[in-house]
């Protein structure tokens, strides 16, 4: 059973930078597809990005070019990179997984199996 805790949301102004952590555990990181997706209250889950198991990374049109997927895999870790922040990003974000090692074409929260408890970030003006 895969077990995701994500860590280091919190509050920023705008412009500056956060990264958040997925620790990853149960399987080898390296087996599944691993996807950030974020949430607003009452709206539906909405993808950021996801990466496959040989590091290639898909960006929603939101964020491309400002946040960047990486990934440790001596550690288990998979990592959100947030730069040039805007007040639209505050959501919950939520680290996720699915069997396998290659990932959808788009970046939809039904495509994902795994989810962990999720953290928060406040982009302030």
């Amino acid at each position: 059973q895969v077990r995701l805790m994500e860590s280091g949301g919190g509050s920023v102004q705008a412009g500056g930078s956060l990264r958040l952590s997925c620790a990853h555990s149960g399987s080898t990181l390296g087996s599944n597809c691993m996807g950030w997706l974020r949430q607003v209250p009452g709206k539906e889950r909405e993808g950021v990005a996801h990466s496959n198991s040989f590091g290639r990374a898909k960006y929603a049109d939101s964020v491309n070019g400002r946040f960047s997927v990486s990934k440790d895999n001596a550690k288990n870790t998979l990592y959100l990179q947030m730069d040039n922040l805007k007040p639209e990003a505050t959501a919950s974000y939520y680290c996720a997984a699915r069997d396998g090692v290659l990932c959808p074409r788009a970046i939809e929260h039904y495509d994902f199996t795994y989810w962990g408890q999720g953290t928060q970030v406040t982009v302030t003006v």
